[in-house]
C-alpha cells in the first residue's frame, strides 16, 4: 500500500528520513479493526519522530501520522483516536503509564491503511468533512481536555491563550468561544493577533502585555517565554493548563510566591480520552465551529506539508488527503 514514513533519523535534516512510497498491507491483531484512510493532518510530533524524538531506530521503517478520518470495515465513516493503551488498562487510557501514540510502537496514519484497537473508532458525522474530522484526534483532541476537563471551563469564564497560531493554540481560540467563553489570546507576530480574532478571540494582546481583566485560567503550550505572564494574568485561584512547552521547559523564576500567595492552580494536560475525542465531535457537530485548516494537499505531497510545518509557515492544520 501506499504510505509515508520514517526509515532514518536526522536532528539537522529531518526531512532526509522521510519516504514516500510502498510498505506492506497491515495485517490487525485480535480486537483491532482496519481502517480506510480518506485523510490525515500533520502534527509537530511527525517532525520529531523524523529527528528520533519518542520513536526507537528499531522500530523503523515507522509510517507516520497520529490522526485520522475515513472508513471502517462496514463502510462507516469514522475518526481514529490516537493513543493506544495497554490492553489490561483501565479508565483514562491517558494516565496508562504505558500508552503511546500512533507512530511510536503502532504504525501511523499516512497511508492507505491503518490498524487501530476496536475501542479507538468513533462515529464521523455526516455534517463533517473527512478533512475536518482528521484535524481532531493530536491538537483539537488535547485543547478541548486542556479547557473542559482539566480546566473545569464553563460558559461565561475568561481564558487566555497564549501563543496564537500554534495548532494547538489555535484549536484552544476556536473551542473556547465555541464553549460560551471569553477568549483573550497573545500573539508575538500581529498578522497572528489578526488571525486570531478571526477565528473566535474577543481581544488580542501583545506577547507579555498587561491584559484589561484578570483570567479564570491561562491555556499554557509556550513555557518559559510566557510562564510569568501567565502566572500574572490570573485571579486569586485561578488555573494555568499547560500541555506544552516550545520555548523550552526551564524557567528562570516559576512564581512560586504567586502561585502560593494567591492559591493558583498548575495542571498538567497530555491529549485525551477517546469517550473526550466523542464529545469534541459531537460539540462541533452541534455548534457547526470547524477546525481552521491551512492547507490541503494529497499525500503524494507529504513532503511539502512537512517542510512548511518545519519553517513554521502554517496557521491552522496542514491536511493530507486519498
Amino acid at each position: 500500500m501506499f504510505a509515508v514514513y520514517a526509515d532514518a533519523f536526522s536532528s539537522d535534516d529531518p526531512l532526509s528520513g522521510l519516504v514516500v512510497g510502498e510498505r506492506p498491507d497491515p495485517t490487525p491483531p485480535e480486537g483491532w479493526t482496519t481502517i480506510t484512510v480518506k485523510a490525515a493532518s500533520l502534527n509537530h510530533h511527525d517532525l520529531w519522530s523524523l529527528r528520533g524524538v519518542g520513536l526507537k531506530k528499531e522500530s523503523l521503517p515507522m509510517i507516520l501520522g497520529c490522526d485520522a478520518a475515513g472508513l471502517d470495515e462496514d463502510g462507516n465513516e469514522v475518526v481514529v483516536h490516537a493513543v493506544i493503551s495497554d490492553p489490561d488498562w483501565s479508565g483514562d487510557e491517558t494516565l496508562d503509564p504505558r500508552r503511546s501514540l500512533l507512530s511510536e510502537r503502532h504504525q501511523g496514519t499516512f497511508a492507505d491503511k491503518v490498524v487501530v484497537p476496536r475501542a479507538n473508532v468513533v462515529p464521523k458525522p455526516a455534517s463533517m468533512s473527512f478533512e475536518e474530522a482528521a484535524c481532531l484526534p493530536t491538537a483539537w483532541l488535547t485543547a478541548y481536555r486542556m479547557l473542559f476537563t482539566q480546566g473545569g471551563l464553563k460558559a461565561g469564564d475568561t481564558v487566555l491563550v497564549q501563543g496564537a497560531g500554534g495548532g494547538v493554540a489555535t484549536a484552544l481560540i476556536t473551542l473556547a468561544r465555541a464553549g460560551g467563553l471569553k477568549v483573550l489570546a497573545t500573539s508575538r507576530d500581529e498578522s497572528k493577533r489578526a488571525r486570531a480574532l478571526e477565528i473566535g478571540a474577543h481581544e488580542v494582546f501583545e506577547s507579555g502585555a498587561r491584559l484589561p481583566v484578570k483570567v479564570d485560567a491561562a491555556m499554557e503550550t509556550v513555557g518559559r517565554a510566557t510562564w510569568s505572564h501567565s502566572v500574572r494574568s490570573l485571579r486569586p485561584g485561578g488555573k494555568i493548563v499547560i500541555s506544552g512547552t516550545t520555548s523550552g521547559p526551564n524557567l528562570d523564576d516559576a512564581e512560586l510566591t504567586r502561585i502560593f500567595f494567591l492559591q493558583l492552580q498548575v495542571i498538567g494536560s497530555t491529549m485525551g480520552t477517546r469517550s473526550e475525542l466523542a464529545s469534541l465531535v459531537n460539540l462541533l457537530d452541534a455548534t457547526g465551529t470547524r477546525p481552521l485548516i491551512d492547507r490541503v494537499l494529497p499525500m503524494e505531497q507529504a513532503r511539502d506539508g512537512f517542510a512548511a510545518m518545519a519553517e513554521g509557515d502554517v496557521f491552522g492544520k496542514i491536511v493530507l488527503t486519498r
